[in-house]
């Protein structure tokens, strides 16, 4: 599986030290997000504007309690700042773009699924929490990193192979699931203050077992989807 390296697009723009200790990437998630100056508006991106769509791999957790309990928790502790909660059902984790529906057709994304199941790794868990950031989201750090790398690198493989290979590579990948976006640009200090006093939380275990192919479209402020295809971990 190739390495992670170095990517100024990337948050953390350098990789962890240990990808397999979540103490290790949840103390560089931090490190990160608390020496930046300025956070910039999530929302302003170049060619995704209210309504886009596009298909992506994500993990989603809609039926995980501690988890919508943990995300609604922070979220009102940090309603004072004025960033754009995730809904609950809306909870998820990128794993990685496949295509946007006028350039993929649906018979790619059949053969796509299938090539998938036989090269996925093990189900798996991993821990959320504590909370830290990006430049333009508060969101819980992962760990262990390793098992989401390798699905990451499994999907980029049967990507390739169909011909739809992701926008970025594995080397480039960072795992987070965001609680709420910032929507304009704004001095990161005050947000950084605010997301420390809930890093004592207890951490929420994610059980990985099946993973989304799904049509995601932006709705104002918001991210929602429809699943094209749900495909088993080996």
């Amino acid at each position: 599986m190739p390495l992670l390296s170095a990517d100024p697009a990337a948050f953390p723009a350098e990789p962890p030290a240990d990808t397999r200790d979540p103490a290790v990437t949840a103390a560089h998630d931090w490190a990160a997000f608390s020496a930046l100056d300025e956070m910039t508006d999530h929302w302003a991106r170049p060619g995704w504007s209210d309504g886009s769509r596009a298909y992506y791999w994500m993990l989603t957790f809609p039926d995980d309690q501690r988890l919508a309990t943990l995300a609604g928790h922070c979220q009102k502790e940090l309603a004072p700042l004025g960033l754009d909660p995730v809904p609950t059902d809306g909870l998820h984790i990128t794993l990685a773009r496949v295509g946007r529906p006028g350039a993929v057709a649906l018979d790619q994304l059949d053969s796509l699924a299938r090539d998938t199941e036989v090269l996925l790794p093990s189900a798996f868990s991993i821990r959320a929490m504590p909370l830290a950031g990006s430049r333009g989201a508060v969101r819980l750090s992962l760990g262990p990193w390793e098992p989401l790398l390798q699905l990451h690198h499994a999907l980029a493989e049967a990507g390739s192979s169909a011909g739809l290979a992701p926008k970025k590579p594995t080397s480039a990948f960072r795992p987070h699931l965001s609680l709420a976006y910032n929507n304009r640009r704004r001095p990161a200090a005050p947000v950084v203050e605010a997301v420390s006093g809930l890093r004592a939380l207890a951490a929420v275990e994610l059980s990985v077992s099946v993973i989304q192919l799904v049509e995601l479209r932006r709705e104002g402020r918001t991210y929602r989807w429809d699943v094209r295809k749900s495909v088993p971990l080996g």
